[in-house]
C-alpha cells in the first residue's frame, strides 16, 4: 500500500511526497514528475497518515534551517549502481559539497563520473538524500534533475554553502 500528499514549500512550490507502509520512496519536485510516480505506485491520498505527517515535519524543519538530517527510513528502487551512488549521497554532511568525481571515486568506481551524474538525476528522493550537494569539479553548480540549477541553488544557499 503506498500513500501521498502534497506539501507546499518556498523553494520548489508543491511537492509529493510518496511513503509506503514503513519507508519514504518519492519525491517529486514537479507535476510531470508526480505524473509518472503516481501512475507507478498509484497511491492513496493520505495526508494524515503518521509516516507522512512526520516526514513533511521533518522536511518543514530542514526548510526552516532548523533540520540538518532526517531520521525516518527510506527505500530505493533502482539499479545497483544507481542505489550504490545515492547511499553514497547520504555520507554528504549537510552545508557540504562534493564533486561527481568525489563519489565515483568513494563507489570504488573512479571512470563512472558521467554515470554517477545521471544517477544523481535520477535520485527519487531528492533533498533527504542530497543530489543537491554534488556540484562540478570546478566548483560550478551543475544541473539538478537535471537542469534546474536555481533549486540547488538556493538548497545550498539554505544550508550556507553559498
Amino acid at each position: 500500500m503506498y500513500n501521498y500528499c502534497e506539501m507546499q514549500t518556498d523553494i520548489f512550490g508543491t511537492i509529493y511526497i510518496l511513503a509506503g507502509e514503513t519507508e519514504l520512496l518519492d519525491i517529486s519536485l514537479s507535476n510531470e514528475d508526480w505524473e509518472e510516480t503516481s501512475k507507478k505506485y498509484n497511491p492513496a491520498y493520505a495526508p494524515d497518515d503518521a509516516l507522512i505527517l512526520e516526514i513533511k515535519n521533518q522536511l518543514e524543519e530542514y526548510f526552516k534551517g532548523d533540520r540538518k538530517t532526517f531520521s525516518f527510513p527510506i527505500k530505493f528502487n533502482g539499479t545497483a549502481f544507481q542505489e550504490n551512488v545515492w547511499n553514497e549521497l547520504l555520507n554528504i554532511p549537510y552545508g557540504q559539497t562534493r564533486c561527481y568525481a568525489d563519489i565515483a571515486y568513494a563507489i570504488n568506481n573512479p571512470k563512472a563520473v558521467r554515470a554517477v551524474g545521471q544517477a544523481n538525476r535520477k535520485n527519487p528522493i531528492p533533498i533527504v538524500v542530497p543530489c543537491h550537494r554534488v556540484i562540478g569539479k570546478d566548483k560550478s553548480l551543475t544541473g539538478y534533475t537535471g537542469t534546474r540549477t536555481d533549486l540547488k541553488e538556493k538548497l545550498l544557499e539554505l544550508e550556507g554553502v553559498l
